[in-house]
């Protein structure tokens, strides 16, 4: 992969990251309000952490729109559109992963949705998604790399 492109995947999954966690603080934390950042019974501190966690995902949609920007007006970047959405699935795939596997298993912060009658099924189930988001996003990688030869 040439430099332009690395910078176009790069770019992706900073931005794929970024659209998983809001899709998860608005689904999940906001309309659903199946669980908080931190599920801790005081309300307060629930809602500074999803504060935080908003903040986080928010920053990385800056960081992810600023990189495209300033890489595509110093003529570093890519045009494969497989790669860019390969990459933002793959994006995507690896919060889901790196946020259900921390979160949820190793922290245990909070649940998918604590108050089911199987919890730790919605927490599997979290897992998953971010595991075939990012196999989506590999096999459209995969596309990308076959185009270009």
């Amino acid at each position: 992969m040439n430099k332009k492109d690395k910078n176009l995947f790069f770019a992706a999954l900073i931005l794929g990251h970024g659209i998983l966690g809001a899709v998860d603080g608005i689904v999940f934390h906001q309309l659903l309000q199946w669980h908080h950042m931190i599920d801790s019974g005081n309300i307060r501190m629930e809602i500074i952490t999803d504060g935080l966690f908003t903040a986080a995902f928010s920053a990385m949609l800056i960081w992810g729109g600023f990189k495209i920007f300033f890489d595509a007006k110093n003529n570093q970047l890519g045009t494969s559109g497989h790669l860019f959405v390969g990459g933002m699935f793959i994006g995507g795939g690896v919060f889901n992963l790196i946020e259900g596997i921390i979160d949820h298993h190793i922290l245990q912060v909070h649940r998918v949705r604590p108050l089911s009658e199987n919890p730790l099924l919605y927490d599997l189930a979290f897992l998953a998604s971010g595991l075939l988001l990012a196999i989506i996003g590999l096999m459209i990688k995969r596309r990308a790399r076959v185009a270009s030869q």
